[in-house]
């Protein structure tokens, strides 16, 4: 297959702001690969990125699938080969590399950091998971080390909500939620939520063991009830001040670990029993993230060298068919129309869904 030198990209024009554009194929670093991608998914991340943090003239985006089209110098064919398809995460809007992202026609990412999509698995689908997947598992594994999940025979009984096997997932009706409860199933560990009533039925049918109205007034009373005052974790998926307050009602008396996917007010620590924290998946990469305080991380070696392997065990946890994915919303409007989608993920428009674009063949 022939490889343009210039393609269509989405870049930031301005804070918050985005344009369609010419723009260069990224070069391959030699352990990457060259995709030439099908489909696109929002993120939070990557409105809120280019409102806070913008690079001006970045291509931007996350989440992608699509076809490998060019192997580096470094990556064998037994690992990958040019005509697979394959879905995974890329760090947009970099100030260290700008002409790379997911929401352009092509797009270059280490071979290790992607999944090849499962054989009844589509485009669409595909590029609805890497960003989750690989939150969780740096969340739950690399940095809580939690027991990896494993086939669904880990499932346990649920009959009794002890404290060193329960964590509150609070956002279960998001898309990192819904793939949290299933992980945390799969590890043997039991999963508790917080949602709309509306979502009740969906998160149980994934895995929880029991769904609490996040707008009740009693939710995190009733957490702590129902654990009987031994939680010790709680992962944020929300990531605001009034799902840490809940989060922090529900974790019990001897304290534990919160754990936020959004740096975390301060101001909501209000037990000095309970560890806060709070991840960006990005650093899976190893590069600076050259983003305004307080995103900026440095490179971190050992969150690579947990992704290399973390993306080996989810492949085939997807490869045997049984993770559920988070409702998604298609677009065929093509790259341009991503622009409005960008705009309503950011003002909260968006809910239940997860909005996602084909912008190729």
């Amino acid at each position: 297959m022939s490889i343009p030198n210039t393609q269509t990209a989405l870049k930031i024009k301005a804070p918050g702001q985005f344009q369609v554009v010419s723009s260069a194929v990224p070069e391959l670093d030699p352990d990457e690969i060259l995709v030439r991608v099908v489909c696109i998914a929002i993120n939070p991340v990557d409105g809120k990125s280019a409102d806070l943090s913008p690079t001006i003239g970045a291509t931007s985006g996350c989440d992608f699938s699509g076809e490998v089209v060019k192997l580096g110098s470094a990556v064998s064919e037994d690992s990958l080969q040019v005509g697979e398809r394959v879905c995974g995460c890329v760090f947009g809007n970099n100030p260290d590399r700008p002409d790379n992202g997911a929401f352009a026609q092509y797009v270059a990412v280490p071979a290790e950091l992607v999944f090849k999509i499962p054989p009844g698995m589509s485009y669409e689908t595909g590029a609805t998971l890497s960003v989750g997947l690989s939150t969780v598992g740096i969340a739950l594994y690399h940095t809580w080390r939690l027991p990896l999940p494993s086939s669904s025979s880990q499932i346990p009984d649920d009959s009794t909500a002890s404290g060193s096997r329960t964590v509150l997932v609070y956002g279960g009706g998001t898309a990192t939620g819904t793939l949290a409860i299933q992980m945390l199933r799969r590890s043997g560990l039991i999963p508790i939520t917080t949602c709309s009533p509306r979502n009740f039925s969906r998160v149980q049918s994934l895995g929880a063991a029991a769904a609490f109205d996040y707008a009740s007034p009693t939710c995190g009373q009733d957490i702590r009830e129902f654990t009987q005052g031994t939680l010790s974790f709680a992962l944020d998926c929300i990531a605001d001040l009034g799902s840490m307050k809940i989060c922090y009602e529900a974790i019990g008396s001897d304290g534990g670990q919160y754990l936020s996917l959004e740096p975390f007010p301060l101001r909501g620590h209000t037990r000095r029993s309970v560890r806060p924290t709070w991840i960006i998946s990005l650093t899976m990469f190893n590069k600076p993230i050259r983003w305004k305080r307080p995103y900026q991380r440095d490179g971190k070696p050992r969150d690579r060298e947990f992704a290399a392997r973390w993306f080996r065990l989810a492949q085939q946890i997807l490869d045997e068919g049984e993770i559920s994915l988070h409702p998604h919303r298609v677009s065929r409007r093509g790259l341009g129309s991503v622009i409005g989608g960008l705009e309503a993920v950011h003002k909260g428009e968006v809910a239940g869904v997860k909005l996602v674009y084909y912008i190729g063949r």
